[in-house]
């Protein structure tokens, strides 16, 4: 998701991937499924087939575990905020982990496409022989449009296509 921030004499983008659930919303999902697997576990124990229980138990913490990480992973940011000289961009989950300031004339936009057509395309910021990943959790859309955001500020854009190699 990509949420534009003006200012007097800087624009900023907050970059974030799509969230369909909150963390309350996936809690109720735990919850639903830790119903249904305890009761089967629960049920199937009682009726002497007792070593279905602990693989529910298990089953539903890694269901658990698994939500866990994505929704922790849903909540990380990038920041990226254009002045007429610089290109800052910050990079974190909750708060800032990584910052990068580059020069804006000489900072240059790479696309990197992928070789099959259903990933989104990779943003690179180039500035001499330092790289950093632009906005590598966004969907195709979200991806289109910050290109196009870059291309109204006058960046220059490289595409680079990947091939694939087939060996024999």
């Amino acid at each position: 998701m990509i949420e534009p921030l003006q200012d007097n004499d800087s624009t900023s983008l907050v970059l974030t991937p799509n969230r369909s659930l909150s963390w309350q919303g996936n809690l109720w999902i735990c919850l639903a499924f830790a119903f249904y697997f305890l009761t089967v576990g629960v049920g199937t124990a009682l009726l002497g087939a007792w070593v279905v229980f602990p693989f529910a138990v298990l089953e539903l913490a890694v269901l658990f575990a698994g939500l866990w990480v994505t929704t922790r992973l849903c909540y990380r940011q990038q920041v990226l905020t254009l002045t007429p000289e610089t290109l800052r961009l910050e990079k974190g989950l909750n708060v800032k982990q990584e910052e990068w300031e580059l020069p804006r004339r000489w900072t240059r936009v790479y696309i990197k496409y992928p070789v099959h057509y259903w990933k989104p395309p990779r943003l690179t910021l180039v500035h001499r022989d330092r790289e950093v990943a632009l906005g590598e959790f966004l969907n195709p859309e979200d991806t289109a449009e910050l290109i196009d955001f870059l291309e109204k500020k006058g960046f220059t854009i490289d595409e680079i296509r990947e091939t694939e190699i087939i060996r024999f």
